[in-house]
């Protein structure tokens, strides 16, 4: 970047071009040396690469593992059952399916760099050897003379040689969506972004024209700069990806140890190998929860579906499950908490406030008592640029052509009943003297019918310098120091409100070209116009649910701390008469350790005037604290932290490309209260995540304690096989833990705090509600299997698998837990809560699953093509009767549970039971 000090002309030598631009052998040249002025493609890992590494996932390699041992059996056993053949192929089918889901996921989230890329101007004129040419925005060189004019995307980073009343919009960049004046002239060494002097590539030109010098290209640029930011923030594990990780490492370990464990008990009492295997085998297939992993992705997507119709858009699955444990939110100010629309709130003239109704670029609304300061909307609404352009299809709205404050008086105008195109036409503009940054004043000269008249807006404290005169409500006066002091005041009280305050005045003229001095002297002072970005209507509720959920609501903005306080205090994001305020240049002077203790402070908090690398510095602090953050935004400044964060939430409707594909969710509506619903959503998944495993870890007891006590019995056969827990696994148990997967929020769901990171998925409460359940079901379906066989009286030595009570008692077993897992998944809706109270019928789904699991079950007893899979024999009613009867028992024992929770809670609390 060449020095900011240096004079306009002086910038030409130094990047070593002219006031004609290079010549074009000049910019060839300079093209091969600096490559083209373009962000590079996001290196993207091949696709099979994408593809084989979701088979490195430990869940899926646990899945692998049991299948390739049912594939091991298959070829141990004699005669071959084509039936655990088709199983492992089956349990195969979950790997890919599993692994297919996540590959979308992937695929489809990694993309910033492309969108970063497609913001770039595809075109833009440059001097080249004195001519003017319109060349491709990728040809672009240190060096080219860019001609800038309003209404152009700024195509590089460019210090600007020529400027004519020249703004430009940072809002991309720096998150600040008002017009920034640019100079000319030297500035001080400063950070790049507030060099008053340069413009940026991705911004835009709003108002005048001006020439500039390009000296950063492609990756040199500051959205080069975020471009490389953006890429090397790595994605974050989700609290739920690590649980599951860690609990696939523990499934995998306990499977492995006690199958081996069971096959060294075995041989010493003179079993063969391989029957000692196949035994072991069972045991470490009833430990693997087969249809977890599916059941997990459908259950996230069932939260995705749900979030998706509140106008929250998930791409990644296991980000569904992170808003649940939210703590910190840290949303951005601009497009987030406001509408990005500047809005006049409150007109003031003569001693009196006119509030203004209605939000936004819309012309809906109206000034209280219009008829005092119609005439100086009048004069505010001739003194613009801008243009306000209606709606032209049923999907668009209305927008402003221009600077957003000057769009903002033309809408209040409109509000007012002023016909803003028959006023231009009754006084058509002749002359201007556009907006100057030292002047902070615009004035237009008009032709009207009795002369000429100069309008004048600006800074209320340069234009009342230039008062004589005041005219209000028709009365004109000479302006007397108490009348000054009063308008002052007005001003200071407006501003207190942060409202951006401009001033109005008039004079009349003797000519269509006055001199500068004479159209801004002597002036008639109309009033004041307070305006700003408005809060979106709902967020003030949705920061309220948040705060009642626990969630920390943190502003960081690159905008004004005044601007920044008066938004939050708006929103309910403060409350108190001192919050934290704390800005950018602040942050560069604290180490780790200060920011640490700033964020550990319980101290409200605003973060203004930040760059993306503050940004980012503060949610690696507050993630290094414990905290799982989410980050809100829409400008690609926010890119880099959104893909950061635990959780990135970007705008849909007005934000960047670049912010919706470094997010992991995205507001269509736009709206923050999207976000407290999806927290809610997000915490009843997480809810019924623990609810299906409950219900899936639960039968794995009741599959394994049958099996040890065959083992230590001396059994020499398994009492359920390994293809019939595959079958309850996969057949059985994935549609009610789905119907599980989809039970809707619990009412006060937002009125707990979140959890923390460091809670485990199966916290010891979860584990024990598992051992308890589970060993009823172990105790019922052991003793069924050892009464039948014990009842026939044959000795144990003499079973083989051809044995007729050995294949009814087997069945019994299988029938046994499918039975008891239906009246299990009734049992696991509620934790504390009496399922009576809810409504056993209240979930229909789970209903539908459970009687589909009975009917597969009474197919593999019933039909024979599947009595040869699975070595099963038919039951008699009298079988099912007792089954059905013991399978009650996993929920009234449960029931009964639940009532002594209940009764300990009433008596702690001093209420009745």
């Amino acid at each position: 970047m060449p020095v900011p000090e240096l004079p306009a002309a002086e910038v030409f030598t130094a990047l070593g071009t002219s006031r004609r631009g290079l010549t074009t052998a000049q910019a060839r040249a300079a093209l091969e040396t600096y490559g083209s002025n373009e962000l590079p493609s996001a290196r993207r890992r091949a696709v099979w690469r994408q593809l084989g590494s979701q088979f490195t996932d430990l869940f899926a390699v646990v899945l692998v593992v049991a299948s390739a041992i049912t594939f091991l059996a298959y070829t141990l056993e004699e005669p071959r059952n084509a039936g655990t053949l088709q199983l492992a192929v089956a349990i195969l089918g979950v790997v890919v399916l599993n692994a297919c889901i996540g590959f979308a996921q992937e695929y489809s989230a990694e993309r910033t760099a492309q969108a970063l890329a497609a913001m770039v101007p595809h075109t833009c004129r440059v001097l080249r050897g004195g001519e003017r040419l319109e060349v491709p925005a990728r040809d672009l060189v240190p060096g080219d003379v860019v001609v800038l004019e309003a209404g152009d995307a700024v195509s590089a980073d460019c210090r600007v040689v020529e400027a004519h009343e020249l703004a430009v919009n940072n809002a991309p960049l720096t998150g600040e969506s008002s017009a920034v004046a640019r100079t000319a002239e030297p500035v001080a060494t400063g950070p790049p972004l507030e060099a008053r002097n340069c413009v940026f590539m991705g911004t835009d030109v709003v108002a005048g024209s001006g020439r500039a010098v390009v000296f950063g290209t492609g990756t040199a640029t500051e959205f080069g700069r975020i471009y490389r930011l953006a890429a090397a923030a790595p994605r974050q594990k989700t609290p739920l990806q690590l649980q599951v990780a860690s609990m696939a490492r523990r499934v995998a370990g306990a499977a492995l140890a006690t199958g081996a464990l069971i096959f060294v008990v075995r041989l010493p009492t003179g079993q063969s190998v391989v029957p000692s295997f196949v035994f072991a085998l069972g045991v470490m297939v009833a430990l693997v929860p087969e249809g977890l992993p599916a059941t997990l992705s459908v259950s996230l997507a069932i939260g995705v579906r749900r979030m998706a119709r509140h106008h929250a858009l998930i791409k990644q699955l296991l980000a569904v499950e992170t808003l649940g444990s939210t703590t910190v939110v840290c949303t951005d100010k601009t497009g987030t908490l406001t509408q990005a629309e500047m809005t006049v709130t409150q007109v003031w003239a003569g001693g009196a406030a006119h509030p203004v109704s209605g939000v936004g670029y819309e012309p809906s609304g109206e000034v209280a008592d219009a008829a005092p300061v119609r005439e100086l909307l009048r004069v505010a609404g001739l003194c613009c640029d801008a243009r306000l352009v209606a709606p032209t299809g049923p999907r668009e709205h209305w927008r402003i052509l221009g600077d957003t404050t000057e769009g903002a008086l033309l809408v209040v105008a409109a509000k007012a009943g002023l016909d803003l195109d028959a006023e231009e036409a009754a006084a058509p503009r002749v002359t201007e003297f556009p907006f100057d940054s030292d002047r902070k004043l615009m004035t237009t000269v008009h032709r009207t019918a009795t002369g000429y008249q100069a309008c004048v807006k600006g800074a209320p404290g340069e234009l009342l310098a230039r008062c004589t005169d005041v005219e209000w409500d028709g009365r004109r006066g000479a302006l007397t120091g108490a009348e000054r002091a009063a308008v002052v005041a007005a001003g200071d009280g407006l501003a207190s409100q942060g409202l951006r305050v401009l001033a109005v005045a008039r004079r009349a003229l003797d000519g269509p070209r006055p001199a500068l001095r004479e159209a801004e002297s002597a002036l008639t002072l109309l009033g004041l116009v307070g305006m700003l970005d408005p809060p979106r209507p709902e967020v003030t509720d949705a920061v309220a649910a948040c705060r009642r959920a626990g969630i920390r609501v943190v502003m960081v903005t690159g905008d004004h701390p005044l601007t920044g306080e008066a938004v939050a205090r708006r929103v309910g994001i403060v409350r108190r008469p001192d919050p934290g305020v704390v800005t950018g240049a602040r942050l560069d002077t604290m180490d780790d350790d200060a920011l640490d203790a700033l964020l550990g402070e319980p101290a409200e908090l605003l973060l203004c005037r930040v760059s993306p690398e503050h940004k980012m510095r503060v949610v690696t602090a507050l993630q290094r604290r414990g905290e799982v953050v989410a980050v809100t935004g829409d400008g690609a400044n926010d890119a880099p932290a959104l893909k950061r964060a635990d959780i990135g939430v970007a705008m849909g409707a007005s934000g960047t490309d670049v912010a919706r594909e470094a997010a992991s969710m995205v507001l269509l509506d736009d709206s923050f209260a999207s976000i407290a619903t999806a927290v809610r959503l997000g915490r009843a998944v997480y809810q019924n995540i623990r609810k299906f495993l409950v219900y899936l870890f639960s039968h794995n007891i009741g599959e394994l304690v049958p099996i040890l006590a065959a083992t230590f019995s001396g059994f020499p056969l398994v009492p359920i096989s390994a293809v019939q827990i595959l079958a309850i696994d996969l057949g059985s148990d994935v549609l009610p833990a789905l119907a599980l997967g989809a039970e809707p929020p619990e009412p006060d769901v937002m009125d707990r705090p979140p959890r923390s990171r460091r809670e485990r998925l199966f916290s010891a409460a979860l584990v024990g509600r598992i051992l308890f359940l589970g060993g009823v079901q172990a105790v019922c379906v052991t003793g069924v299997f050892f009464w039948h066989v014990g009842s026939s009286g044959i000795p144990f030595d003499d079973f083989t698998e051809d044995t007729l009570v050995y294949q009814e008692a087997v069945t019994m077993v299988q029938a046994g837990i499918v039975l008891s897992q239906f009246f299990n998944a009734l049992a696991v809706r509620t934790d504390r809560q009496s399922i009576l109270k809810v409504g056993l019928l209240s979930n229909p789904a789970l209903l539908a699953a459970g009687g589909f699991g009975v009917a597969l079950m009474a197919a593999i007893s019933y039909l024979p093509p599947l009595q040869s899979v699975f070595n099963t024999a038919p039951l008699a009613a009298a079988d099912w009767a007792v089954l059905a009867g013991l399978g009650t028992l996993p929920l009234l024992a449960d029931e009964a549970r639940k009532a002594l929770l209940r009764h300990h809670a009433a008596r702690r609390e001093g209420a009745p039971t």
